[in-house]
């Protein structure tokens, strides 16, 4: 017999409150005003010299109430980042301000924190709510100062933790987590056996992937809910998790919680710190490393009173932007600043100032700082104060930032220093610097030892990066030249390949403005220009080379290239360089409005990032997207874009890092269509081969196998696509046989032509393949692959309305019901994507707004309503009503939240619905209602309270043609079931 939930429940609070814990049990604590009363003691106890001994009047803390029921979690954390640490709410008495702290995060594990755990909390329905909301009750909540700043939903082992996870939604959906409880920052969700947790979000922007599990310092995973309790819930982690773990994205108004294999980094720099020593952190490219720099630099000027300025440094001046607006971002609500350095007089008075604080600059900012003073053009006085200064520096891909020779004059100069560096490919003893006389030739030389490691192989093991799909093309050129690589018939097959696999690379099937895009990195800048040119002419129609007409089908403006170098790159002042990078901006301004000159490249290059990486909503519409841009160096290390699906590599292998950080630029997760990250190299297949399995044996933990990074070949997936093929065809030999199987046969049918679609979409990935292979080498037509895929829509369906099959969870039976097809299904028009683009329509309205880009996006957003209208009729209609009102009134939601206006939209219909259908049955609407919300497609999940609260008697004396008694109520839930199915399922999912 499965273990009942409240045992678990008893055995955490247990576990928390035992020995020489500092969490409290309260069992008196279970409502919102029990919570107020608690919140209240401790605010007054903390604050009796503020209040000069005299308790809060009701109206007086009401004031405290009104501040702390926070419209968004967000909301919250920006309050609870507080003031240097300190959060307070202010209370006007008389003509007194009293400013009261709520909570010191310098008293963490002490001082005047409190640490309660509650549990069975009663989230009851308020009656100005609508009808949708329902009393609920909450499995444990950990409070700190009186506030519930961590929530735990609890399974029994027959149930996921996915279950946890979508309560927590609900509830959150329903409004359930308001007034005290709207300040919660953290969830946990656990069956005992798997834990997991995840910051606070509107439930609709709260999603499975967001969703992390445990690691120890050694990145073995912590799955127990026990083991988790030890390592995270304890004090003084539990309380650090919010106060020193926690990031606040400005940019996307989001909470973010550090994963654990970037808190261990930071504490293992704290704890070098503390000793004086300097050290590394290995942590893969797309494991985070922007945030887990930002927060390790604030921490180490939060943590160590000694260190008098942090200096983040990196090197390429066309990134210095990037990261310091993702870095003011993330400080925007923080207790330091962060300051960027627009010159080197400007980065000289912030490194001699008084003033604590975070600064980001540049490697070269930095060597002209001290070439002034070696040659004697500076003030003495102002470099020995600089020089007196203890500094920790934090370096931004120290592997390539800073070369040995460069490291030591900074060393001579900033004697006291600390040196932190942040890599995802450290230089080794297999791939070392040159020998340069008695300089380091590895990181752990330049920088000591390594203070924490997160590989590749990690963090493909543990989902939070892709794994890679490589194909190495090209002619074999085992002699290393490679002149035959420059010539115009080499740039055009390779033009070939990517024109021809781009449908699928690219994703150019995808909804409009959800495609992906693709980096073509080649080995100078005069061969990038030759290639732009030759993909102009190939767009333009002047080429022998031409655009499949699928692709033009697909995406009428495919490609929109770019070409990018950075600002060293582009140093060299020739005549052609210069004309042909003029003729690249043109074209760029033309296709988004833009203004950029040669004089300006960096500007141009910050708008280029920008418009890459989607990270403003503004470039969430085609009309603001790249296809490919084509670079030399630029863009393939520190560069993060997760829509950017495919490298294409037309140059010689540089070394072990270089092939890391280049492949590291695609496997960052976007969507369900992505799968992996995409490489093709164009030159020396077999060097290629050989160069790759070297990098991911030196980058993988201890050089360990490294069969998890790298997909299956091209030989691999064919075999298994032919049998896939082979067993569909023995279950159903032809389409028209489907219909006639058994429901064992049925459901054997679908679970093989979803392992046929799953195989097939890799299959199709690779560049070999093509639409004509379909008969002669697998046996089956691309019709035929038409009509299985009809009938398998009408099996599932047929399935999906069995009670009994839907009651069968588990075994080798089993059906994924929520499978997605990617081979053959049509790609469903995201709601969340709509809701987003009318957001930042609205957002982005002002009185200049030019009426021709309005309509424009006005359409566009039309066109996606209307795709969406397939799927979900009814929620379409009030998109469109909403998007009808914003085209006749431009300012009509200005300032307005879309998805909440939304979310009371679909409420109002669901009741307005309901409300008839309990009027024409005379039963009660709030059970109806209840019902609905509970609804999970099955009969036996509508209440028999629905039918026991009826009125029989009314009902007949209404209705002309009324059913029998012993009828009656049975007719009454198969009539809401199918209201249910039909009217409601579609305005809530």
């Amino acid at each position: 017999m499965s273990q009942l939930e409240s045992e678990i429940e008893e055995k955490l609070i247990k576990q928390l409150t035992m020995g020489p814990s500092q969490w409290t049990y309260r069992d008196d604590l279970k409502t919102e005003d029990d919570l107020w009363k608690n919140f209240r003691y401790i605010l007054e106890q903390n604050n009796k010299a503020k209040l000069n001994d005299i308790p809060l009047s009701d109206q007086e803390f009401e004031q405290v109430k009104n501040q702390m029921s926070f419209p968004s979690f967000y909301a919250a954390g920006m309050w609870l980042a507080g003031e240097n640490g300190r959060v307070y709410v202010h209370v006007q008495r008389g003509n007194e301000r009293l400013n009261l702290e709520v909570i010191n995060n310098e008293h963490i594990a002490g001082g005047t924190s409190c640490y309660e755990v509650v549990n069975q909390y009663q989230a009851l329905h308020d009656k100005d709510e609508d009808d949708s909301a329902r009393d609920r009750r909450f499995d444990v909540s950990l409070l700190i100062n009186g506030i519930p700043l961590i929530h735990i939903e609890l399974k029994n082992r027959d149930h996921s933790y996915m279950d946890g996870f979508y309560q927590i939604k609900k509830y959150i959906g329903e409004g359930k987590f308001k007034g005290i409880f709207s300040a919660v920052q953290m969830f946990v969700v656990s069956n005992v056996v798997d834990t997991k947790y995840f910051a606070a979000a509107r439930d609709t922007e709260l999603k499975p992937e967001f969703i992390t599990g445990w690691l120890d310092r050694k990145n073995e995973p912590v799955t127990r809910l026990a083991d988790f309790a030890d390592q995270v819930l304890r004090i003084p982690m539990a309380h650090e998790m919010i106060a020193k773990y926690e990031v606040l994205d400005k940019d996307r108004e989001r909470l973010l919680l550090l994963r654990p294999y970037q808190i261990h980094a930071i504490e293992s720099m704290r704890e070098a710190s503390k000793h004086g020593e300097s050290g590394f952190i290995w942590h893969t490219t797309g494991s985070g490393k922007t945030m887990t720099s930002y927060k390790a630099a604030r921490n180490l000027l939060m943590d160590i009173p000694s260190i008098d300025k942090t200096v983040f440094l990196i090197d390429r001046q066309d990134l210095d932007k990037q990261t310091t607006m993702a870095f003011q971002s993330y400080a925007e609500n923080d207790s330091v600043d962060v300051d960027e350095t627009d010159n080197v007089t400007d980065l000289k008075n912030k490194l001699k100032s008084d003033d604590r604080q975070m600064i980001v600059t540049t490697k070269q900012k930095l060597h002209i700082l001290l070439t002034k003073r070696l040659a004697g053009k500076e003030e003495t006085g102002e470099y020995r104060k600089i020089r007196g200064k203890k500094i920790a520096f934090v370096v931004d891909e120290c592997h390539r930032t800073l070369s040995p020779s460069e490291k030591r004059e900074l060393d001579k100069f900033f004697s006291d220093s600390l040196w932190y560096g942040f890599t995802g490919t450290p230089i080794k003893d297999e791939n070392p610097y040159p020998d340069m006389g008695d300089l380091p030739r590895t990181t752990r030389q330049l920088y000591g030892r390594c203070l924490h490691s997160y590989t590749i192989k990690e963090a493909i093991h543990d989902f939070n990066v892709l794994g890679f799909m490589v194909e190495t093309l090209g002619s074999v050129n085992a002699d290393g030249k490679v002149e035959r690589y420059d010539s115009e018939y080499h740039m055009r097959e390779v033009l070939r390949v990517i024109l021809s696999c781009s449908k699928t690379k690219l994703g150019l099937g995808n909804p409009k403005g959800q495609a992906y895009e693709g980096i073509l990195t080649v080995s100078s800048i005069p061969i990038a220009q030759k290639y732009y040119e030759l993909l102009k002419r190939v767009k333009e129609g002047k080429d022998t080379l031409k655009i499949d007409d699928d692709i033009k089908r697909a995406m009428p403006d495919f490609p929109k290239v770019a070409i990018t170098y950075s600002i060293d790159e582009a140093s060299d002042k020739s005549l052609f360089n210069q004309q042909a990078m003029r003729e690249a901006l043109d074209d760029y301004n033309g296709m988004f409005g833009t203004h950029f000159k040669v004089e300006n490249l960096k500007s141009y290059n910050i708008n280029l990032n920008d418009r890459l990486a989607r990270k403003s909503d503004k470039y969430l519409s085609r009309a603001e997207q790249l296809d490919i841009v084509i670079v030399v160096d630029r863009l393939l290390t520190g560069f993060d874009a997760p829509c950017l699906s495919t490298v294409f590599i037309d140059r010689q292998p540089v070394s072990p890092q270089w092939i890391i950080q280049t492949f590291s630029r695609t496997n960052r997760k976007f969507d369900s269509g992505k799968k992996y990250g995409q490489i093709v190299t164009m030159q020396s297949p077999e060097l290629y081969k050989d160069e790759i399995n070297n990098a991911l044996r030196i980058y993988s933990s201890e050089g360990a196998g490294t069969d998890c990074m790298m997909t299956d070949d091209w030989d691999t997936v064919e075999k298994e696509f032919i049998q896939a093929v082979k067993a569909l065809k023995i279950t159903a030999p032809t389409p028209d046989d489907v219909p006639h199987l058994d429901k064992k046969g049925k459901k054997k049918f679908v679970k093989l032509f979803q392992e046929v679609d799953r195989i097939f979409s890799h299959l199709r990935a690779f560049t070999k393949y093509s639409e004509h292979m379909l008969k002669p080498e697998y046996g089956i037509t691309k019709e035929e692959f038409s009509d299985y895929n009809a009938h398998y829509k009408n099996v599932l369906a047929e399935l999906r309305a069995d009670d009994d099959d839907q009651n069968d969870k588990t075994g080798d039976d089993h059906i994924d019901y929520d499978y997605q097809l990617t081979s053959f299904g049509t790609l469903k028009i995201d709601y969340d994507y709509i809701v987003r683009l009318i957001q930042n329509l609205v957002n982005r309205i002002d009185d200049d707004e030019d009426d021709e880009e309005f309509n424009k996006k006005i359409a566009e957003i039309r066109e996606f309503i209307d795709k969406f209208a397939e799927d979900n009729e009814k929620v379409a209609k009030l998109l469109e009503k909403i998007l009808a009102e914003i085209e006749e009134d431009h300012k009509a939601y200005a300032g307005r939240n879309i998805s909440e206006i939304l979310d009371r939209m679909r409420h109002e219909a669901v009741e307005e619905i309901l409300g008839k259908f309990s009027e024409e049955w005379f039963c009660n609407k709030d059970i109806v209602i209840y019902s609905a919300y509970h609804y999970n497609g099955e009969l036996s999940s509508i209440p028999s309270s629905v039918k026991e609260t009826s009125d029989y008697k009314k009902y007949c004396e209404s209705t002309e043609n009324p059913w029998p008694k012993y009828k009656y109520r049975n007719e009454l839930a198969k009539a809401l079931k199918e209201v249910l199915d039909k009217e409601i399922v579609p305005l809530l999912r």
